[in-house]
């Protein structure tokens, strides 16, 4: 049975390095910039991730890009994105979620902290469902236990 080893794993994410970094010598000078910054976080522990798996997701960005294989999408693509999550919930959830996704409300933690907590509230008072009797009236009338009918 093989194993990697940490070297092995290094030596492969080197490899990933340094075929990217001789791939082009025309890349456009914003990919290797955005590169220089991505692999900066990596050194410097910010990045939330291992650090030898973030040098090899910053190599990997950079020959996508320098393919032109690594677009961003519109607004409107990510817009649609957002609200499509919001299609699986129950027809009474979807207005709050896409309230939520929108950016109203409060939002709470961080992806390197586990997670994201968006919430959004909203205060709904139900419609009365039938006027209320004023406050000393008499009630329905009810039948009276001498009158006919009643034995």
């Amino acid at each position: 049975m093989k194993t990697k080893t940490k070297h092995g794993a290094l030596g492969l994410a080197a490899l990933a390095l340094g075929t990217v970094l001789f791939t082009s010598a025309h890349a456009a000078s914003g990919v290797d910039a955005a590169y220089r910054d991505e692999m900066a976080r990596c050194n410097s522990g910010k990045s939330g991730e291992d650090p030898a798996a973030c040098k090899r997701e910053a190599g990997a960005a950079l020959q996508e890009a320098r393919r032109g294989n690594l677009r961003g999408a519109s607004d409107s693509t990510y817009e649609r994105n957002r609200t499509q999550r919001c299609n699986a919930l129950p027809e009474a959830d979807r207005a709050a979620c896409v309230a939520r996704v929108d950016g109203r409300g409060t939002v709470s933690g961080s992806v390197e902290g586990g997670g994201v907590l968006r919430e959004y509230r909203e205060v709904v008072t139900p419609a009365p469902s039938s006027p209320a009797m004023p406050s000393g009236s008499p009630g329905p009338a009810m039948p009276r236990p001498d009158g006919p009918g009643m034995r």
